[in-house]
């Protein structure tokens, strides 16, 4: 059986890639060390995506953010079955 980690780039999107030569393989925007998981906390933060690119100097675009967005949607959908927030529980919601 082939082995996982790779030397070489692996592209997730048109504007995401894991290389392993950039920011230890964590996924990055394409071209820039920007780390698509940092993005996506200012996403989920409520910042404004305009802001966002200002504030990385337009080296990401809103199309990046947008496939950001979507493959972490997807992510969470396939694997939302290993998350669990102990400090949450539910309780019937009271009419």
């Amino acid at each position: 059986m082939a082995a996982m980690h790779s030397d070489k780039p692996r592209f997730i999107g048109r504007y995401i890639v894991a290389d392993p030569e950039v920011c230890h393989g964590q996924p990055t925007f394409r071209g820039t060390r920007i780390l698509v998981a940092d993005v996506l906390e200012q996403v989920s933060s409520g910042m404004a995506w305009e802001n966002i690119i200002e504030e990385w100097r337009e080296r990401i675009s809103k199309d990046a953010i947008a496939e950001a967005v979507r493959l972490a949607s997807q992510a969470f959908r396939d694997h939302a079955g290993q998350y669990a927030a102990t400090e949450f529980f539910l309780q019937p919601m009271r009419s």
